[in-house]
C-alpha cells in the first residue's frame, strides 16, 4: 500500500513547513507560518531572525518593525525574534549587506519564485 504524498504546505528544503515563531506570533495570517495566502501581496514567505542591523535598515526603508502597534496587535521586535519577511524585502537586504539569518525549514517553497536556494542557504541559521 502506497501513501499519498503530505499535501500541506512545503519549506524550501522540501519538507512540511515548520512554524517560524509563536512569540511573537508571526505570519501574514498571525498563525506562526510563512506560507503562501491569498491576498498576501507581501509574500511573508521567509522565516527570518531579527538583527539590531536589519531592524534599523527595515526603519529606514519605511517599515517600522521595532515599534509596538497595539492596534494591529504587534508587540514590535528585538533581535533574536524569529517573523515571516516579505520575500522582496529580505532580497533587498541581502543586496544592502544586511539579510538577516533565514530558517530553511520555516521559509515556504513559494519563497524560490523570487528568491534563490543559494542565497537562502547561505544565509541560513546554524541551529
Amino acid at each position: 500500500m502506497t501513501h499519498a504524498p503530505d499535501s500541506g504546505p512545503r519549506n524550501v528544503l522540501g519538507g512540511a513547513l515548520a512554524t517560524c515563531s509563536s512569540k511573537p506570533l508571526t505570519g501574514f495570517l498571525r498563525d506562526g507560518c510563512c506560507r503562501a495566502v491569498p491576498g498576501d501581496t507581501g509574500l511573508h514567505l521567509v522565516c527570518a531572525v531579527m538583527t539590531t542591523e536589519f531592524l534599523a535598515y527595515s526603519r529606514e526603508q519605511g517599515n517600522d518593525l521595532v515599534t509596538p502597534r497595539p492596534e494591529f496587535d504587534f508587540p514590535g521586535l528585538v533581535p533574536g525574534d524569529r517573523w515571516c519577511l516579505c520575500a522582496l524585502r529580505w532580497e533587498q537586504a541581502r543586496r544592502a549587506g544586511c539579510a538577516p539569518e533565514v530558517v530553511l525549514e520555516a521559509t515556504a517553497l513559494q519563497a524560490l519564485q523570487v528568491l534563490d536556494l543559494a542565497q537562502l542557504k547561505a544565509h541560513a541559521r546554524a541551529d
